[in-house]
């Protein structure tokens, strides 16, 4: 098990972590979360080289996808960087990319009820306002559960404020901050319920944030 205790914050850049081997040829990765080897709940960031692909597999509890570089591709579409893709339980897939490409991907996560496909060109999407100056492009709602873009302009200071079910974010642009670090491009954070930050930037920054969806016990 790799940081499954999820009363604990973790804040791990992920530009600076190894590559590791997957089962397929071509496939890296760098696992964040991680129940067991090869199955049950895993957050990571993949990479396939190009011409890579994956074997057919299922999704039991599903999986969220967020196409950070390339093109990612399965037998259903092309989908390039930007795109948020959600392959609700019990779906499966054969995915490869052509030309290469970085994802973040988090597996077997889902409610059992939210049984919602999503494909979502972002690079295609209008921003909302949001609280102060911040901009937020909503991706998915499953009760508790929010994920979103939100867009930080420079010197950015947000309320501080807990994280009822708690928060994960990954940065996609910029570096955010908080009292207790700074984040580059690609730092992803976890946040337990409960727990409180007072997150500011000093350059515009972009975040894909999840709330709602850790335990609360």
């Amino acid at each position: 098990m790799l940081h499954m205790d999820f009363s604990q914050a973790l804040a791990i850049n992920t530009q600076q972590m190894d590559w590791q081997a997957s089962p397929a040829p071509g496939v890296l990765r760098k696992p964040l979360e991680r129940e067991a080897k090869e199955s049950g709940h895993v957050t990571s960031i993949v990479e396939y080289a190009s011409e890579s692909f994956f074997p057919e597999h299922s999704h039991p509890l599903g999986e969220e996808i967020f196409v950070l570089e390339g093109v990612f591709s399965d037998e259903h579409g092309d989908y390039p960087a930007g795109s948020y893709l959600r392959n609700p339980p019990g779906s499966k897939h054969s995915p490869f990319s052509k030309q290469g490409c970085v994802i973040f991907v988090k597996l077997n996560q889902f409610d059992p009820r939210d049984l919602t496909p999503v494909r979502i060109n972002t690079q295609q999407q209008s921003w909302m306002a949001g609280q102060g100056g911040l901009q937020v492009m909503p991706l998915h709602d499953f009760e508790h559960e929010h994920v979103a873009l939100v867009k930080w302009p420079a010197g950015e200071v947000f309320q501080a404020h807990r994280h009822f079910g708690g928060e994960e974010i990954l940065v996609l642009s910029g570096e955010f901050n908080d009292e207790r670090g700074c984040y580059p491009k690609y730092s992803w954070l976890r946040n337990p319920h409960l727990s409180q930050h007072h997150p500011f930037v000093k350059q515009e920054t972009i975040i894909l944030v999840k709330t709602g969806h850790l335990p609360i016990d």
